[in-house]
């Protein structure tokens, strides 16, 4: 493994170099990370000349919006404990021939980021494909870590999934069914021996507005009973807050105390939003985050509200 890829491979045997539970099990008072999602490499030029797959061969618009992101997070004060893409890490699908080079631009910008501050990765649609196979899901493990994984940080236990195992899995059954093995497994360590607070990332929202809403290309669909029964299982196990993208709006809710939080772009925005990332402050009792765009954050920083939270 070449050095420089290092920060991108720490998801690995399911679990984070640097954030395990060994190290991270026990709370330490309130501290702060980076949601973030879709950079997704080539998307903007995609979406004027109406490409879904590749975008053609341009996509320094997004570069300089990763760069600026990444300059921001630098800035921060307090320090975020890590930063987590929520995947459409690019837009290039499996195959694609331009696939390669996004990953490499993609990488390139995101090197800048504070050593202090890991990088975590979430694999989405255009990262795998919309129907997954075994072939593609290594082909993302072996640029960006493990499709799914666990990791500590202050004593609050995070999960990290493969939504696309959910929405698709009819030509990689087997991958669905170890990752659903694994997170029940999880789950039932949460309920044995309960962390701090439970947090779920995927890419691919449970819902967007509301848990009943139909099923759409943009939640995880109701039909055969996926959605309810991954909601259902979440709440048992205590998760505070599940953490996605995939929207390109700033979206989600919370429901019978379940908070379903859907992050726009770094990238390509669909709705009226700005290009920009989620700070989430965690106290002892609360998750609190707002969504900052990156000019905001370049000129002002992080909301005094949250910064309150912390040094509370």
């Amino acid at each position: 493994m070449a050095a420089e890829d290092e920060i991108f491979l720490r998801a690995k045997g399911r679990a984070f170099v640097g954030l395990t539970e060994e190290s991270e099990k026990e709370w330490r008072g309130p501290f702060c990370f980076i949601q973030a999602a879709d950079p997704q490499l080539g998307l903007m030029k995609a979406w004027r000349i109406g490409d879904n797959e590749g975008g053609g061969d341009e996509w320094a618009e997004e570069v300089q919006l990763t760069k600026q992101a990444v300059q921001a997070v630098n800035k921060l004060s307090p320090r975020p404990r890590f930063m987590i893409l929520c995947g459409d890490l690019v837009h290039a699908m499996p195959g694609n021939e331009f696939r390669t080079a996004q990953e490499r631009d993609l990488k390139a910008a995101l090197s800048g980021t504070d050593p202090s501050i890991p990088l975590l990765f979430v694999s989405g649609n255009h990262d795998l494909g919309n129907v997954p196979t075994p072939a593609t899901v290594s082909e993302y493990c072996r640029s960006w870590g493990d499709d799914y994984f666990c990791f500590w940080v202050g004593g609050v236990r995070c999960l990290v999934l493969n939504s696309q195992l959910y929405f698709d899995a009819s030509a990689c059954p087997a991958l669905r069914d170890a990752q659903d093995a694994w997170l029940e497994e999880r789950l039932r360590e949460e309920a044995s021996a309960p962390s701090r607070h439970l947090l779920v990332f995927q890419h691919i929202p449970l819902y967007t507005c509301r848990p009943d809403e139909e099923d759409d290309y943009f939640n995880t669909r109701m039909e055969g009973g996926v959605r309810q029964d991954l909601i259902a299982r979440f709440k048992k196990a205590g998760v505070k807050a599940v953490f996605s993208g995939h929207y390109h709006r700033n979206a989600g809710g919370c429901f019978d105390g379940l908070d379903m939080v859907v992050t726009s772009a770094i990238g390509c925005q669909l709705g009226q939003d700005t290009h920009g990332l989620r700070i989430v402050v965690v106290t002892a009792d609360r998750i609190v985050h707002r969504y900052h765009t990156l000019d905001q954050l370049r000129d002002r920083g992080m909301d005094e509200d949250l910064k309150q939270l912390l040094m509370a």
